[in-house]
């Protein structure tokens, strides 16, 4: 029996990755910021799967958080073998429209504790010759997409780095970029989707699906759909005049993932 851990696992991608890890036998560690969402949910997976499930009540946007999260990464008496950095967050609004604290908090938790918690679990997976680090980030990794953009694109380059730097000690690292996901990512950040063509939306359980099959293919980058991977080929040969000021504004009126 292995365990992983999950952040943001009460919703969207993070809760996909708790179904499909539950059913395929692993113990959890759930962390999110509202402990009775982790309590309904630890009990669900616990009740279907027979599996352990950890609750973790940790805000990533803040030092305190990150550190207990760190420290379970940490423990090597309860070792953690999988790492799901999911958490994470959009801002509504243009670039200078969007208060200075809300950025800050955004790469807080998309950069600083991605980087902090991927240091921790990787020290502790090379130490015993084996784990993986899936790190969420997002096609707006590969456009010019404002703070959002620049943030997934740190996402993507710091994953594919380190996973050259710790090759053949055991651990793996991915970095997931899906497209627009049905979650509650847009309604939290009061974002509209009405005007997002129906064939451009993934569904959460299919993109897990193919992350944790690119995971076991060593990939160090998984764009989780065929569709996305068009997108993101033609992408490379538009312009970046135009794909900029096309992904601006479909960034401010859609959202980013």
């Amino acid at each position: 029996m292995t365990t992983a851990l999950i952040t943001g696992s009460t919703a969207g991608i993070g809760a996909a990755f708790a179904r499909r890890l539950a059913a395929d036998g692993h113990d959890l560690v759930l962390v999110a910021r509202d402990t009775g969402r982790l309590r309904v949910q630890a009990t669900e997976l616990h009740d279907r799967h027979g599996i352990e499930a950890e609750v973790l009540t940790a805000d990533l946007a803040t030092d305190d958080g990150i550190e207990a999260v760190a420290t379970r990464l940490g423990d090597r008496r309860n070792p953690v073998d999988l790492l799901i950095n999911n958490a994470g967050f959009g801002n509504k609004g243009r670039y200078l429209d969007v208060p200075m604290a809300d950025e800050l908090r955004m790469l807080k938790v998309h950069i600083e504790a991605v980087l902090r918690l991927t240091s921790a679990a990787a020290e502790a997976m090379r130490e015993r010759g084996r784990g993986g680090v899936v790190n969420v980030a997002s096609v707006a990794a590969f456009v010019p997409r404002g703070t959002y953009g620049a943030s997934k694109a740190w996402v993507v380059q710091f994953t594919q780095g380190v996973a050259r730097d710790l090759a053949g000690s055991g651990v793996r690292l991915m970095a997931l970029c899906p497209g627009f996901v049905r979650t509650e990512f847009h309604q939290r950040a009061g974002m509209g989707t009405d005007n997002i063509p129906g064939w451009l939306w993934l569904d959460a359980d299919k993109v897990v699906a193919a992350a944790l099959t690119d995971l076991a293919r060593g990939r160090t980058v998984s764009v989780p759909d065929p569709r996305y991977k068009a997108l993101m080929g033609a992408a490379k040969l538009a312009p970046r005049g135009l794909l900029g000021g096309i992904t601006s504004k479909t960034g401010r009126k859609y959202g980013p993932r």
